[in-house]
């Protein structure tokens, strides 16, 4: 029976290191994440040195393939993957399965190894779910190009500027109503809402998780002085986009570590919308592009762009631009949002 005990460890081992390694590609590859990459990889490494612990030899010895009745057993669908996301989630179910039955295992032979594999097994967990909710959020945020902030205190307004914005092209609309009381906030939030997802729009709202998060919006955008991202998600009930503010490579730098899924940099051009700001100017824009080049993190260009503007904005790199009063403040500003939408293209 021990030698029985040596195969399942070294099968599950095996299975576990396959496991890991795809999650890894994934994270690397797919959603360009170094910091999700290397905790795939810590984990990977981790599962190695519990297992150095054990006899390496009878591992080996005890190993069997041309005697393993369970080769070429297959079920229905066992192998079938549609898409690289399929490859991804059996990765993670995969290596779970086989973490818990080699802290089962090695519980016969070594139980501070089984204790190690054990936590490794709720590390792999949490890995997976910090996953999904970056790939599932940085994915819809690709397709962001124009995202319009609307700034009325006014319901009516922000409700008639929605359905123009919608009707013109937006891709993301952020709901940015500082000095509305949270009662009528959140009545206005759940009908913004509503028009957005009605669209297939991208619903944000400025500053507010809980908000947010009740109104059933898309995300949230969250400014210097507001919640860090990490107590943001802790109140999400489903993958919520979050977005950041940076006025700097520095403060730029700081929110990379957070993980948020998008930052928006500026302001790149003086605004009505905030006098008071600093101008980073353009310079901000293309160091920015070099930051976040291999980090998966979205990011959006905001502050006083217009279509004059929009062309030297886009040259630096820019993914998005965010457009307030050029759109929400325009004679029509549908035709606004057309317009600078033909540009983007």
């Amino acid at each position: 029976m021990e030698r029985a005990v040596y195969r399942i460890i070294d099968a599950n081992f095996n299975r576990a290191r396959e496991a890991v390694r795809v999650i890894e590609e994934f994270c690397r590859f797919a959603l360009n994440c170094p910091s999700l990459s290397g905790r795939a990889k810590q984990l990977r490494h981790q599962l190695c040195s519990c297992l150095a612990k054990l006899d390496a030899g009878r591992l080996i010895a005890g190993r069997d393939t041309l005697g393993d009745v369970g080769i070429g057993k297959t079920v229905d669908s066992q192998l079938q993957r549609a898409n690289l996301n399929d490859c991804f989630t059996a990765g993670c179910k995969r290596l779970t399965e086989s973490l818990r039955v080699l802290a089962e295992l090695t519980q016969t032979l070594n139980p501070p190894v089984a204790g190690a594999i054990e936590k490794l097994r709720y590390d792999a967990y949490t890995l997976e779910k910090d996953i999904v909710v970056f790939s599932d959020t940085a994915e819809k945020f690709k397709r962001v190009g124009l995202y319009v902030i609307i700034s009325s205190p006014l319901p009516a307004d922000v409700l008639s500027l929605t359905h123009c914005c919608v009707a013109g092209g937006a891709d993301c609309i952020q709901l940015r109503a500082k000095a509305v009381e949270d009662d009528k906030l959140f009545a206005l939030a759940v009908e913004f809402v509503k028009v957005c997802k009605a669209a297939g729009v991208l619903s944000i709202i400025n500053d507010r998780v809980d908000i947010a998060v009740a109104a059933g919006a898309d995300g949230v955008h969250l400014g210097q002085n507001d919640l860090p991202v990490e107590q943001a998600r802790k109140l999400q009930l489903s993958p919520l986009i979050i977005g950041r503010s940076t006025h700097s490579l520095k403060q730029l730098r700081t929110a990379c570590l957070q993980r948020p899924t998008y930052v928006s940099l500026g302001p790149v051009f003086a605004t009505a919308t905030k006098p008071t700001a600093e101008v980073v100017g353009l310079d901000y824009l293309r160091q920015a592009a070099e930051v976040l080049a291999d980090t998966g993190i979205g990011n959006v260009a905001v502050g006083g762009i217009t279509a004059d503007n929009l062309e030297d904005v886009l040259s630096t790199g820019a993914k998005a631009i965010a457009v307030c009063s050029a759109i929400t403040q325009a004679g029509d500003p549908t035709a606004a949002c057309q317009a600078i939408k033909r540009l983007l293209k």
